[in-house]
């Protein structure tokens, strides 16, 4: 595996820095859509951030991706590590916008299944800014610390007009 973003040493995954309802004042996702339910580590020199989704069986795809063998879709795992980025960006000011959407992902690889009753820890690093403009970060997601998925992702700002 390649180098992790953040030690796990470096964070408690039971002591949250920031809730969901925390999270949501700074970026717009609700409902379904809202992922994230807490943020676990913050360093916005450094540009890294950690944060989590826990997966519950209540979902809603549980009941088709796939039945009797329910297993998150790559598309939202790759959107929690999206709305951690957005999250990341908003509190480092990198971005003055409040939607920030994903505009791509490159070298993503899922090397392990997210299913319900999994915390889904999701690490970010910021690799390249533009501010106002762009976001890129890579990411890697964990399950009991074991990689799921990790790549490269784009958060560019959406023009609310």
């Amino acid at each position: 595996m390649k180098d992790l973003i953040v030690d796990f040493s470096e964070f408690d995954e039971n002591r949250p820095i920031f809730s969901r309802q925390e999270i949501e004042q700074l970026i717009p996702h609700r409902f379904e859509l809202s992922l994230l339910d807490g943020v676990l580590f913050e360093d916005l020199e450094g540009g890294r951030c950690v944060g989590y989704c826990d997966v519950t069986d209540d979902a809603f795809w549980v009941r088709g991706h796939f039945p009797n063998l329910p297993l998150m879709p790559g598309v939202l795992i790759c959107e929690t590590a999206a709305q951690l980025c957005s999250f990341f960006a908003s509190r480092s000011h990198l971005i003055d916008f409040k939607v920030i959407a994903l505009g791509g992902l490159d070298e993503v690889r899922f090397r392990a299944p997210v299913r319900p009753g999994d915390r889904l820890v999701t690490m970010l690093r910021r690799e390249k800014v533009r501010p106002n403009v762009m976001i890129v970060g890579n990411f890697q997601c964990f399950v009991r610390q074991q990689l799921a998925c990790e790549g490269t992702l784009r958060g560019v700002v959406l023009n609310q007009e």
